[in-house]
């Protein structure tokens, strides 16, 4: 009989009792994989769903950052067309000039610039894009961190001018002129209008889903007269403006004097409400790390389901295998076996089952966030927690599901074992 070995009059030492049960475990091998695949698969989902949403957090903390940590958005108001809101920044409620204010105003201001952006189509020899325009002014490239990798950027008096000249975005660039292609000094047609292209962006890269290498650069002044074509009551529309803090630390101060900047400008008192709309990049890297860290609970808790139906199947196994082991345990303890080393033997068959999967299942769970980092592009994070927890939780369940069915075997009378067939 499997793992009747070495009986002794005294209890058995810890390595016998291990040897004993890996022994039986693997007499019955197809049982015991069978009996670990819910184990496998829990702490496999554990890992890999903990791994890939820290991953893609990280990566989108580090695309954000690139673009500043230190800046904040504040977009015009919202129009309505017969009582139906048409989108924040649909409403013509910010100027170039309040950018300028805020510029000069704002002490915790470091930099300030505006924005005007637009739907567009571009066309080159044949090849045409649906793009996205941005008009902007000489501040855009330091406050928000992205700089021509090729070419040059705006002049003042290209700004002055309303010269028709464009940057344009790495998308923009493999789109019409392809991967090696040379754009700058080409023209291209925006929207029915003639650009010389004079740079090409550096790559950025998706934030929040929106592509920052696919937009067109070109003066703020060009595409206030030539593009959009309306301006403001009391200067040039704009579509919003950027605002850069000196630091993190700075970043509520400029919003809390740029609100009341802007108030003052606008004519705004209480109980009116603000006719524009600010949001700063520490709002949407604490918004997004909150959602994805309940979607992980949310998943790891689902996960967990099947580490509970892991530890059912390792119950199940484990009093199956004291009913036909009843003559075993009867001769065990016949010949001096005591109770306790009975419920060792058959508590460490089901630890062994429970780490085994586990082990598995660690193993499988950090492939697989691997290779969805490999192929999404994401950081490969692997936290030592959850490796923890996973080996623990594979302990706890083999204690758990092993108690009842050993103590079974333990509370059996030999004479009655004996007899069983």
């Amino acid at each position: 009989m499997a793992g009747l070995k070495r009986i002794r009059l005294t209890n058995v030492s810890l390595g016998e009792v291990l040897q004993m049960a890996a022994d039986a475990l693997w007499s019955n091998r197809l049982r015991t994989g069978l009996t670990m695949l819910g184990v496998i698969i829990g702490i496999a989902s554990v890992i890999t769903v903990t791994s890939v949403g820290q991953g893609v957090q990280r990566a989108t903390e580090q695309q954000i950052q690139a673009l500043g940590s230190n800046v904040m958005l504040i977009l015009s108001g919202v129009a309505r067309s017969g009582g139906i809101s048409q989108g924040t920044g649909s409403a013509s409620t910010l100027t170039w000039e309040d950018a300028k204010a805020i510029a000069t105003q704002v002490p915790a201001a470091k930099g300030v610039t505006a924005f005007l952006q637009r739907p567009a189509q571009a066309v080159y020899a044949g090849q045409n894009t649906s793009t996205s325009l941005l008009g902007v002014d000489l501040a855009y490239p330091e406050v928000k961190n992205i700089h021509p990798k090729e070419g040059q950027y705006f002049t003042q008096a290209d700004l002055d001018s309303a010269r028709p000249v464009a940057i344009l975005g790495t998308k923009v660039r493999d789109d019409l002129f392809g991967s090696d292609g040379r754009a700058v000094g080409e023209n291209i047609r925006v929207q029915g209008n003639n650009y010389t292209v004079i740079g090409v962006m550096e790559p950025k890269g998706s934030v929040g889903g929106m592509d920052q290498d696919d937009r067109i650069y070109i003066p703020l002044t060009n595409m206030s007269s030539r593009i959009v074509g309306n301006n403001a009551i009391n200067g040039v529309a704009i579509s919003g403006i950027w605002v850069q803090a000196a630091d993190d630390a700075q970043l509520e101060a400029a919003q809390f004097q740029v609100t009341n900047l802007l108030r003052i400008r606008h004519n705004i008192y209480p109980p009116q409400p603000d006719d524009f709309r600010i949001s700063n990049q520490i709002d949407i890297i604490n918004a997004f790390t909150n959602v994805v860290g309940l979607f992980t609970v949310m998943v790891s808790a689902i996960a967990g389901i099947s580490l509970i139906v892991g530890g059912i199947g390792i119950a199940n196994i484990m009093l199956v295998s004291v009913v036909e082991r009843t003559r075993e345990i009867g001769i065990r303890k016949a010949v001096g076996a005591t109770n306790s080393a009975v419920l060792n033997q058959f508590l460490t068959e089901a630890v062994l089952v429970s780490l085994a999967g586990g082990a598995i299942g660690t193993a499988l769970g950090v492939g697989i966030a691997f290779a969805a980092a490999a192929t999404f592009k994401f950081p490969f994070v692997i936290s030592l927690w959850s490796v923890s927890a996973g080996f623990g939780l594979s302990t706890a369940i083999g204690l758990i599901a092993g108690v009842i069915p050993a103590r079974n075997a333990a509370r059996l009378d030999p004479i009655i074992a004996l007899r069983s067939e």
